[in-house]
């Protein structure tokens, strides 16, 4: 079963699913962005560009705090705000106030749907110096997460979910998505301590079903230099489509024998992709 199938919403929803959107996040220990990023002011150190971490599905701020420590500890500004997960248009709005109230270049990271978030989030965001795609969608305009995806095989993410229904502001029903417990620690983080998926099981925020369907209105790698660090055991988004993104935005690529929880299980190896688009922004 692929992806589409498992999170085709019943007759009785689906007037009302395409409304809003999301995606999950996974919990760790905490680590996050400040609750009101939008409002606050963010100064880089010296010489230093703010590194703004995107979180995505199944997974939250957290998630980046072996990479926030190793960026911090070489003088790097960090900012890991909470994704909202309801859509690619609206978290983007979201995360492009964040982006704005930093003083100084931005090195945007996007992680999974994250990377859909960011490659809308940077347009006419004149400080974002550089883009970089953590085991992330990279979409064109008019394309959606779950469309690239399904473009080729490799992904068992559908056999995994476990649909909920959830209120909609205007008294509809959407559908949120969680990845099954039992499933969690093979389908998203198969080289993490199980003692550590076990509680990422239990910690996850889902992705509202409609953010995955909904389609991008633009995509900022074509004018901002990309980064991108491909996955090879990556069960969420197919290895295939990974490169696929990449090689479209001619992106600089690495490849890691990695599940999609990359951030958690290999954070060095993620920090020293940020720092290499880092580096190009003080040239």
């Amino acid at each position: 079963m692929n992806l589409k199938t498992a999170i085709r919403p019943t007759r009785r929803r689906a007037a009302v699913l395409g409304a809003v959107a999301g995606v999950a996040t996974l919990t760790l220990t905490a680590a996050t962005g400040p609750a009101n990023a939008a409002r606050a002011e963010h100064r880089p150190s010296a010489a230093k560009p703010t590194v703004v971490l995107v979180h995505g599905a199944f997974a939250d701020s957290s998630s980046w705090n072996g990479v926030i420590e190793r960026l911090q500890r070489e003088g790097y500004p960090v900012i890991a705000p909470a994704n909202p997960l309801r859509g690619p248009a609206g978290d983007a709005a979201y995360i492009h106030s964040v982006i704005k109230s930093v003083k100084g270049p931005v090195v945007l990271v996007g992680h999974s749907y994250g990377g859909s978030v960011i490659s809308e989030a940077a347009v006419d965001a004149p400080q974002v110096k550089a883009l970089v795609y953590i085991a992330a969608f990279a979409p064109d305009k008019g394309e959606s997460a779950l469309e690239l995806s399904n473009k080729f095989p490799g992904s068992t993410l559908g056999t995994a979910l476990n649909p909920v229904p959830f209120p909609l502001p205007d008294g509809g029903t959407g559908t949120d998505l969680y990845i099954k417990a039992d499933k969690f620690h093979h389908q998203f983080a198969a080289d993490v301590p199980k003692r550590v998926t076990d509680l990422m099981a239990a910690t996850q925020r889902p992705v509202a079903a409609s953010a995955l369907d909904e389609k991008a209105t633009t995509a900022a790698w074509k004018t901002i230099p990309s980064w991108d660090l491909v996955t090879t055991q990556d069960y969420n988004i197919p290895p295939a489509a990974q490169r696929f993104m990449a090689r479209r935005a001619h992106a600089h690529t690495v490849e890691i024998k990695a599940s999609h929880a990359v951030s958690v299980s290999h954070p060095g190896a993620v920090t020293r992709l940020i720092e290499q688009a880092a580096r190009t922004t003080t040239r």
